[in-house]
């Protein structure tokens, strides 16, 4: 099992920055996909960055040269650097971590933090 704790959100006005944190704790030597992930009232969740093990990270389109991840191994906290923020970046933003295996697959999730940008 893997327990998640996010922090870091708030209201802030446009063009403003945040930045989001997610502490890991539990079994985390069993992770190898860790991300981000947004949902705004009245729609789906939606990527927002995701980093595999041993690769690049990869952002959403919309988020591209503003929004940065990155990790603390030493903490076993993941960040999300947020920039240059808009109206349309308000949402509760989650903490996603998986461990992926042959055959298995384990999602974990953080409580989800409230991004409120105002204009």
């Amino acid at each position: 099992q893997v327990q998640l704790v996010e922090s870091g959100g708030g209201l802030v006005q446009t063009g403003g920055s945040l930045r989001l944190s997610c502490a890991a704790s539990g079994s985390i030597f069993s992770i190898n996909v860790m991300g981000w992930y947004r949902q705004a009232p009245g729609k789906q969740r939606e990527l927002v960055a995701v980093l595999i093990s041993g690769g690049s990270t990869v952002y959403a389109d919309s988020v591209k040269g503003r929004f940065t991840f990155s990790r603390d191994n030493a903490e076993n906290t993941v960040y999300l650097q947020m920039n240059s923020l808009k109206p349309e970046d308000t949402a509760v933003y989650y903490c996603n971590m998986r461990s992926v295996v042959p055959g298995e697959e384990y999602d974990y999730w953080g409580q989800g933090t409230q991004v409120t940008v105002s204009s």
